[in-house]
């Protein structure tokens, strides 16, 4: 065995030191400890030594087997692990950015070359990521979980929302071992908690709202407290766009507060609104919002190009003429004009388009005097209103809004391109009046939504990976019916670098265009193209939802676990290991130490 020139120096200067040491020992004249003296000197030159090349032994372990630690792995576990497979069983890291004794491993294609009779990696912490399956090969997986997850598994909302439209969040919450004590989940948001719920022993499923009041990007926070402690806490980004404005064209056979409120209110939504007024037999008077004036004596087919939606009552269909009534229904059926009538108990007029499919049913006389609840999807909370009748819609009709005996108040039904929704809610404007204008807005984004015309297709972008994180790929799609010329990604604030994205038209879906996207820092990104306005999406930092992150590891690799049973046991082999260095640096301080206090006594 060949050994460096530093062996043979300390080797040679360790002999002269401790026959220096003896050598002092025999001359000094006070021979009365002189045997403690010649060990005490032979334990300091043997101590130095072994600390600079301690000896070796040999330990057990196996070559086809190695340990691999991901973040969030325990110790405890990790010593369980080598307890069983021997101590000389290799350890290796694998995602970590810290410095440690324990090898670093870039990628696991390095294991396979470093390890090629390696069968079977044990993986503790929270596993590898899908995209690092691919360079597993041959190997097979034993899965060491840390035990019970306690945090948000699961949970779902809308990236993108247009203001007005409410925010929920629903999931599911793993209490973890200590599952007695309730928890109380909550939303926060501009620093202030915007909803909450209890979860007793035994639930999990959750489900939380809020109305955003501002446009651009935002982050809320969900968080879950037990008995006031703060027990887990996740990020949830959405981008709340302005509403696209619509034109609404409203006609009233008279004038009322619901009209002259209504036409206020979709105003300062920045929608484009004419309101036509009957103020006496062949007087009519107009008034236009966010738009240039025109003539609305009569409906013609031009004057019903300019609209998205009509809003009218019934009074006024009745009194159409059969050229305005033709030129109506004409527009709903073949260029998808959306027509909205509010109704009374009376039979509804024959000139409404898919008249058949509404069945107006007058309330009991007497009941119809006293406001009852309505509901409807994601209303912001309960809203009584006056309901003259109720409605009998077809099977093809879709209900909007009902009462609290779930009879239909507002249906739609859709004719040829268009849609044609009608209402028997005899008054709205009071919520507006009582300050409930989250009701008031809710109920009439409701009905534009489901009346209106279909706006035409534009490109739009998606993002495919659910949970990006930084220095891990992130898809990003694009439809529209022509290639992009370039796209560019900027990182955060526009003073950051802006990268240029290479997208990949999809042969199956030729409008699809994929590319992906390595994000480098936590927080809002921007991808811009020429044509559709510019998307943001929010890089999770990696300690953001670890729960459905730990799930699709697990989801992914599932095929390549095995249990420790499965196959042949793996070969036994020994290895030397060195005796840690410290034990012989103390016998080194314990002999020179006797020999200092020895001299001074």
């Amino acid at each position: 065995m060949s050994h460096s020139v530093t062996f043979y120096v300390l080797l040679l200067l360790c002999l002269l030191l401790g026959l220096g040491l003896t050598v002092a020992a025999l001359r000094r004249p006070n021979r009365q400890h002189l045997l403690l003296r010649l060990v005490a000197g032979g334990l300091a030159v043997l101590g130095l030594w072994a600390t600079a090349f301690p000896p070796h032994h040999h330990v057990p372990g196996t070559s086809g087997e190695a340990v691999l630690l991901t973040p969030g792995y325990h110790p405890d576990s990790l010593r369980q692990v080598l307890r069983r497979l021997g101590p000389a069983t290799a350890v290796w890291r694998l995602g970590f950015t810290t410095a440690s004794d324990t090898p670093t491993l870039p990628s696991l294609l390095l294991l396979r070359e470093q390890c090629p009779g390696l069968r079977r990696l044990h993986v503790l912490g929270q596993g590898m990521l899908p995209e690092e399956l691919a360079n597993l090969g041959p190997l097979q997986l034993v899965l060491h979980e840390n035990g019970p997850f306690t945090g948000f598994q699961q949970a779902v909302w809308s990236r993108q929302l247009e203001l007005g439209q409410p925010l929920r969040v629903a999931g599911t919450f793993a209490p973890g071992p200590a599952a007695a004590a309730p928890v109380w989940i909550s939303l926060h948001g501009a620093g202030r908690p915007t909803d909450s719920v209890r979860l007793g022993p035994g639930q999990t499923a959750f489900q939380l709202w809020v109305t955003p009041k501002a446009t651009g990007p935002t982050v809320y926070q969900l968080r879950a407290r037990r008995a006031g402690k703060l027990v887990a806490t996740e990020p949830v980004p959405l981008e709340v766009t302005a509403p696209q404005p619509l034109r609404l064209l409203l006609l009233s056979s008279t004038a009322s507060f619901e009209f002259k409120f209504l036409k206020n209110y979709l105003g300062a939504q920045q929608h484009r609104v004419a309101l036509r007024t009957g103020i006496s037999r062949g007087l009519l008077q107009t008034e236009f919002l966010n738009q240039p004036t025109h003539d609305l004596n009569r409906l013609t087919s031009n004057t019903l190009a300019r609209y998205d939606a009509v809003i009218t009552d019934g009074a006024v269909l009745s009194a159409l003429s059969a050229t305005e009534s033709q030129a109506l229904a004409t527009a709903v059926r073949t260029t998808g004009l959306g027509l909205l009538v509010l109704a009374d108990a009376a039979a509804l007029p024959r000139p409404l388009p898919a008249r058949a499919s509404f069945a107006v049913v007058p309330r009991v006389a007497g009941s119809t005097d006293r406001p009852l609840p309505i509901q409807w999807p994601d209303a912001p909370a309960v809203a009584q209103a006056l309901v003259p009748a109720t409605l009998r819609p077809a099977p093809t009709a879709q209900v909007l809004v009902t009462d609290h005996q779930r009879h239909a108040l507002v249906a739609t039904q859709r004719t040829g391109l268009g849609f044609v929704t009608v209402s028997v809610v005899a008054q709205t404007f009071p919520w507006f009046l009582q300050g409930a204008t989250a009701i008031y807005g809710s109920y009439w984004s409701q009905l534009l939504q489901a009346t209106a015309r279909p706006q035409p297709p534009q490109a739009y972008w998606q993002l495919l990976t659910p949970y990006p994180r930084p220095d891990q790929p992130v898809q990003l799609r694009l439809t529209a019916a022509t290639a992009p010329v370039s796209t560019t990604v900027a990182s955060g604030a526009s003073s950051m670098a802006v990268t240029v994205l290479a997208l990949e038209q999809q042969a199956e879906l030729p409008e699809w265009h994929v590319g992906k996207f390595w994000p480098r820092a936590v927080g809002w990104h921007q991808a811009r193209v020429a044509g559709p306005r510019p998307f943001s999406f929010y890089v999770f930092a990696l300690n953001d939802w670890l729960g459905p992150e730990l799930a699709r590891r697990q989801q992914a690799a599932a095929h390549f676990y095995t249990t420790l049973g499965a196959g042949a046991a793996a070969p036994v082999t020994t290895t030397e290991q060195p005796y840690p260095a410290i034990w012989f640096f103390g016998l080194f301080i314990l002999g020179a130490s006797f020999l200092w206090l020895e001299e001074k006594l």
